[in-house]
Order: C-alpha cells, then sequence, then structure tokens
C-alpha cells in the first residue's frame, strides 16, 4: 500500500476519535453545568418526546382517557382559535359543496358551546356598550353560506324573512336559501374572496361598524392553458353603520344605517370616486313593499365575552367568535358621531 494511502487512513482514524471523544466531553459538561428541575423554583421542567403525559399548561392537550380534568378557559379559547384556523374561519365547511369537514366543524361548535357554559353572567354578560367597546376581528363561525352574515345588513335580511308569510321556499328555509343563492353568485370560480372581517363598537355614538374585506378577480386564468392573470385584482373594504343598543340578557340590538366603503392598503378599486359612494340602506329598506315599513332591525344574543374573546349568537342559533385584533386597522368613519 502506498505510504501517502496509509497516512491518510491514519489521519481519518485519529481524526474520528478526536471528535468522538470532543463530543462527549462536550456531553458531560452540558449534563454537569444544566440545572436540572427540581435544583430552583424558576427552572423549566424537561419532558422527553417519548413521554405521553398530558400537561395541565397544554392548551391543545387531549388527557388520557381516564383524565376527566375539565380544560380551562384559556385551553379552551386556543382549541376554539384552532379549528377557527383549519377551518378557514368556518368557510373550509360549506354543506353547498358537501358533508366533508362537518364532523370537524361539529367538534368546534362545541367548544365553542362549552365556552359558553363557562359564562358567568355577571362577569362574562355585557351590561352596557362600553364593556363590548372597541374593536373585534372575526375569528370562527358556525353559520354556513358565508362569514360575511356577521354584518347587521345580512342579519337583517335574516330577520326579516321571519316576517314573511311562508318563510319556506323549495323545502328550505327562505334565508338560507337566499345566503346559498347569494354565496353560489358571488364566490363561484373564485370570483370574489372575503377577507378581513371585523366590528368597531362606539358606545359613545351609540354605532356598531361593520365590515368584511372583499376582493375581486383574485385567480384569473385560463385552466390548463393559462399562466398568467387575464384581469387586475381589485376590491376594498365594505362598512355598513347601523345604530345599536345593549338591552337586558346581553342582547345587542341593531338597525342598519347605511353602507359605505374603503381602500384596503394594497388593494386597488375601481376608483377614488367609490370611497365617497354611501347609501342610505336604512331608508331604502322601509320603502321596499315586502319590508311593510319596518325598519332594517336585527339582534343577536352576546352570550360570552372578557377581555379578548367575544361570543354572539343570532336568531337561528349560529355562534359568531370575535377577537381583539393583533393587528388594528384605522377607520376614519370612527372620528365621526354620524357619517
Amino acid at each position: 500500500m502506498p505510504l501517502f494511502l496509509k497516512q491518510s487512513i491514519l489521519f481519518i482514524v485519529v481524526l474520528l476519535v478526536a471528535s468522538t471523544r470532543g463530543f462527549q466531553i462536550a456531553s458531560n459538561h452540558f449534563a454537569r453545568h444544566t440545572p436540572s428541575a427540581s435544583s430552583s423554583s424558576s427552572s423549566l421542567s424537561v419532558t422527553t418526546l417519548n413521554e405521553n403525559v398530558p400537561s395541565s399548561r397544554s392548551w391543545f392537550r387531549k388527557g388520557a382517557k381516564n383524565d376527566e380534568t375539565p380544560l380551562t378557559i384559556d385551553q379552551l379559547k386556543a382549541q376554539v382559535l384552532q379549528l377557527g384556523c383549519a377551518l378557514d374561519r368556518g368557510q373550509a365547511y360549506n354543506p353547498t359543496s358537501g358533508a366533508y369537514y362537518s364532523g370537524v366543524m361539529l367538534a368546534a361548535k362545541k367548544k365553542v358551546q362549552e365556552l359558553i357554559s363557562r359564562a358567568d353572567p355577571e362577569v362574562n354578560i355585557p351590561k352596557t356598550l362600553k364593556d363590548i367597546e372597541g374593536e373585534w376581528e372575526l375569528v370562527f363561525t358556525t353559520v354556513p353560506h358565508g362569514i360575511f352574515r356577521s354584518s347587521p345588513f345580512f342579519l337583517a335580511i335574516q330577520e326579516a324573512f321571519q316576517y314573511a308569510d311562508d318563510t319556506k321556499a323549495f323545502g328550505q328555509d327562505k334565508a338560507n336559501l337566499f345566503f346559498k343563492l347569494h354565496e353560489l353568485q358571488t364566490c363561484s370560480f373564485g370570483i370574489s374572496k372575503v377577507g378581513r372581517v371585523a366590528q368597531r363598537i362606539d358606545p359613545e355614538s351609540k354605532y356598531i361598524y361593520s365590515e368584511f374585506d372583499t376582493s375581486i378577480f383574485s385567480l384569473t386564468v385560463i385552466p390548463i392553458l393559462g399562466w398568467f392573470k387575464l384581469l387586475p385584482t381589485f376590491g376594498g373594504c365594505v362598512i355598513t353603520a347601523s345604530t345599536c343598543e345593549m338591552l337586558e340578557g346581553g342582547k345587542l340590538a341593531m338597525t342598519v344605517d347605511y353602507t359605505t366603503s374603503r381602500k384596503v392598503p394594497g388593494l386597488s378599486g375601481l376608483g377614488e370616486w367609490i370611497w365617497s359612494v354611501k347609501v342610505p340602506v336604512g331608508f331604502i329598506w322601509k320603502l321596499l313593499p315586502w319590508n311593510k315599513g319596518r325598519s332594517a332591525d336585527c339582534s343577536v344574543d352576546i352570550v360570552f365575552y372578557d377581555e379578548d374573546f367575544r361570543i354572539a349568537k343570532d336568531l337561528d342559533g349560529e355562534l359568531f367568535v370575535y377577537t381583539r385584533p393583533i393587528v388594528s386597522r384605522d377607520l376614519d368613519l370612527m372620528s365621526s358621531k354620524k357619517a
């Protein structure tokens, strides 16, 4: 064997031995200088990866089969948020499309209902608008056919159908049929997408401003053949302004006043003129013959609230979960008592 080859092999062996020895020394040094969980009250406990022990501090713990310890409020909140993410705020389950994700939706609804069952009437049910003032973002809803239904405008439509001579059409509830058709017309083929959904409650002016972002032509290509956008994406934030008051038992009563829009940063609109358009929905509503002079009234029950969570229930029993936003957005309408 050539001398240089022997020297190379010897060098590699020495290098491997030295590396192994160095690793052992470093491991022993680390073990000696790492504080144990019991050495200090401020030390973090270490759990091995193969240890399948549910932690009381774990937000997503499933618990052992014989563990009947109820989840804490924070754990329930975290699970609702996780399920809201998995279900795209509830949009992933759509009974028009099929029954897939129905099991997940049912599990999420049960979690929200469990959270509601923990509500202390003296603490978690609002008494005044001041209790729930400020900005809230929708993170989950059980309502079918569109998360835009959290808007008082659509809640008023839902309530108006209750006054119809016949509340059924083609064997279905007229309100739900309307929302189903509306969703099919506006969201088919990815033409329109609903983005951020939020509400702002101003106790001073007694107004609630409901917002939802919508983008149009987000995805516009020729299937299979096209690899570029045919049309630009545009849209904005639709705002419905309604008067509101807090009634006994946490009922939030609302009357739609007008609808307008605002620009969403980074999203093109149809033109600057669109932002100044203000539709007097409340006035027009009374003139429509089927409304028989009634105002655009609606209401929801606030069945749970605290410093960062708020849950509303509509007249069909569907639930809307809101949280305080991490990234807030200014709304210039809030500077005016009545724009």
